[in-house]
């Protein structure tokens, strides 16, 4: 991707354009996040207490008895947003959906196992391991260059 800023003396706010041969699920994503007024800010509940948590401190979100999940390096955390509102949020190059209950942060990624028939098994930084359903295995490998 280039990035390419210029100055105009007369520009009454910044104005941002992207110039593309086509419109993508990535570019629709990148719109919707510049044109987001707020930061985001994504806060988990963990004993009574509510704590900012950064979103590359997060090894991987899932779902469990009707509650969303973060879990990062330091415990897990309870979280008010849903999957798809995190997908929507989260930075699509650093997070990818693994199952319609799970997410995972590539960033904190151990490895890949591929040899399992239709399904790929995750280890996770923490020690965590968790697998992709087959129906997420194209776009994962796709995205790994598998």
């Amino acid at each position: 991707m280039q990035v390419e800023i210029s100055i105009d003396d007369h520009a009454a706010q910044p104005k941002v354009v992207i110039v593309t041969s086509c419109v993508t699920p990535a570019v629709q994503a990148l719109a919707k996040k510049l044109a987001q007024e707020t930061p985001f800010i994504l806060t988990g509940q963990r004993d009574d207490k509510f704590e900012i948590l950064q979103p590359e401190e997060i090894v991987r979100i899932y779902t469990m008895d009707k509650k969303t999940i973060a879990e990062t390096q330091n415990g897990s955390y309870t979280i008010k947003l849903r999957l798809y509102e995190l997908e929507e949020r989260l930075n699509v190059a650093q997070f990818v959906r693994i199952s319609n209950s799970e997410m995972i942060n590539l960033k904190k990624t151990k490895s890949f196992d591929v040899s399992f028939v239709g399904t790929v098994c995750v280890c996770m930084c923490n020690g965590a391991v968790t697998y992709a359903s087959r129906r997420y295995v194209t776009k994962i490998k796709q995205l790994l260059g598998i």
